[in-house]
């Protein structure tokens, strides 16, 4: 059954191949555009010698909240083989040639689905592309926690956490901190109601005043989102909540 869940909630799930475990959830690279989870980076421990890999959501396979586990659909020699990724630097859209290549998937950026078949494992050979221009649109989970939330009218706190939709790993729910403005409170905005994402300045400027957002329906991350306070949510601002 679909659910939200909280990327905090998440991080440090032990990843689980088809013949044994991977490593540990380290963060999210998400489409600043479609807001959408691109791939899960995993940190592999001892195994790979702590290098960190990418897999995309649409290998998920199930997810234990008792066992704090996740499987993918991918073997341990496959993962091994794939392009290495640095992620201390963005990731290029060279790499995820690269990658998609590798596995033989169709790109997500044409348009087309990800198949989800799998190729036998092989030792990966630098492909011959020239260039190596980075993906503007690509962000870390990491990188934009911390942003500071700017209103209509001023500011009112920043980026905690994030709330992701397992139907389609879209980022449904930004989790703001307002400890600064309004000890104790935290508040959900949405990525439609975000106008602007400024890098350089690490601020999300939303089409709410800070006196909307302040009267909100309180949010307790210590919940589950129920459809009924989404409704509310929603009908607070004077948004449309679509059906899915």
């Amino acid at each position: 059954m679909w659910q939200l869940r909280k990327l905090s909630d998440l991080n440090g799930f032990k990843i689980d191949a088809r013949d044994g475990e991977i490593g540990n959830l380290k963060q999210i690279y998400f489409d600043d555009q479609s807001w959408v989870v691109r791939y899960f980076v995993v940190h592999t421990g001892s195994w790979l010698l702590g290098r960190d890999v990418l897999i995309v959501p649409s290998m998920i396979l199930s997810i234990d909240h008792e066992k704090g586990t996740i499987a993918v659909k991918l073997t341990r020699n496959q993962v091994e083989h794939a392009p290495p990724i640095e992620t201390e630097q963005p990731v290029s859209r060279h790499y995820e040639q690269e990658y998609y290549s590798y596995y033989n998937w169709e790109p997500y950026w044409p348009g087309g689905p990800i198949s989800g078949t799998i190729p036998p494992a092989s030792p990966f050979i630098e492909p011959k592309v020239p260039g190596k221009p980075e993906n503007p649109h690509l962000r870390s989970s990491d990188e934009v926690a911390g942003y500071h939330i700017k209103t209509t009218d001023d500011g009112i706190g920043h980026v905690e956490d994030y709330i992701l939709d397992d139907r389609d790993w879209t980022i449904r729910y930004l989790e703001i901190d307002t400890r600064n403005w309004l000890p104790g409170i935290k508040v959900l905005v949405s990525p439609a109601w975000i106008e602007d994402v400024d890098w350089v300045h690490q601020e999300v400027s939303v089409n709410l005043s800070r006196e909307l957002i302040k009267t909100a329906p309180e949010y307790d991350p210590d919940k589950i989102i129920s459809r009924n306070y989404e409704l509310a949510l929603y009908k607070h601002y004077g948004k449309a909540l679509h059906q899915k």
